[in-house]
């Protein structure tokens, strides 16, 4: 695989399940086979996809021990496919407490695919920075922080920062920041603008180009269980994750 990224910011309503969702689906479409790993209770990346969880979720895969191929599902994008989430996993949170080696169980189901399975896996995690998180950081070969332009947006963002270096000393050295993804960009105000150029001066090169526009289209996407890509190709939403892809496979 190219790469593990782990979508993280411990702050809720950012757009981490939208970017796990339509940057898979543009990756996809580029020719990509990616799986996306649904580690949030919400499961809206799952619902997203339209996929449910009949025959198996990441609940089994951490606490049962089934593999992720045997849960995982396709969607109608080609080459994408989900492993499901439900609320079952806030139980497996509380199962893994007492497990050994607790933070490693998604490691360990990603090591035993298949090479040739996946180019790529996205992991959407909780708005939180608890055992699911952490699972999804000590298996991640990078993290992408989707960062709101909004009031509070830098809130908390220290706490996450010092979260993966604590995850980079104990757990997974080689953790990388893969890249900072701004998104609910309104160009009509003055605090949009001034959370981009905060977030910039922070995070340097590590930010995207590209920013993601507050758009209805992608609001709506998700009730129809449709990436963008299928559901408004044409919206400013899409061109910007279109964008986005590019820029990741251009990072390679």
């Amino acid at each position: 695989m190219k790469a593990v990224v782990a979508i993280v910011n411990q702050k809720g309503g950012v757009g981490k399940s939208t970017t796990a969702i339509n940057l898979a689906a543009y990756l996809a479409g580029k020719g990509e086979r990616v799986l996306v790993v649904d580690m949030d209770p919400q499961a809206n990346a799952t619902s997203g996809l339209g996929v449910s969880a009949e025959g198996g979720c990441m609940y089994d895969v951490l606490i049962e021990g089934r593999s992720l191929q045997e849960v995982a599902r396709s969607t109608r994008v080609e080459r994408l496919e989900v492993a499901p989430s439900t609320i079952n996993l806030v139980g497996a949170e509380v199962e893994l407490v007492s497990s050994l080696a607790r933070e490693y169980k998604l490691k360990k189901a990603l090591q035993k695919l298949p090479q040739e399975a996946y180019d790529r896996v996205l992991v959407d995690c909780p708005p939180s920075l608890d055992l699911l998180t952490l699972n999804a950081l000590a298996a991640a070969d990078e993290v992408l922080i989707p960062i709101q332009c909004e009031y509070y947006a830098l809130e908390g963002l220290t706490q996450l920062m010092q979260s993966i270096r604590m995850v980079r000393e104990e757990l997974n050295p080689g953790l990388r920041i893969g890249g900072v993804l701004l998104t609910m960009f309104d160009p009509r105000t003055n605090l949009s603008r001034q959370v981009v150029e905060e977030v910039r001066s922070f995070f340097g090169d590590s930010v995207f180009r590209t920013i993601i526009p507050r758009n209805v289209r992608l609001s709506e996407a998700p009730s129809f269980g449709l990436p963008i890509a299928l559901y408004a190709p044409k919206s400013t939403g899409a061109e910007a994750y279109e964008a986005v892809a590019e820029e990741v496979l251009s990072r390679g």
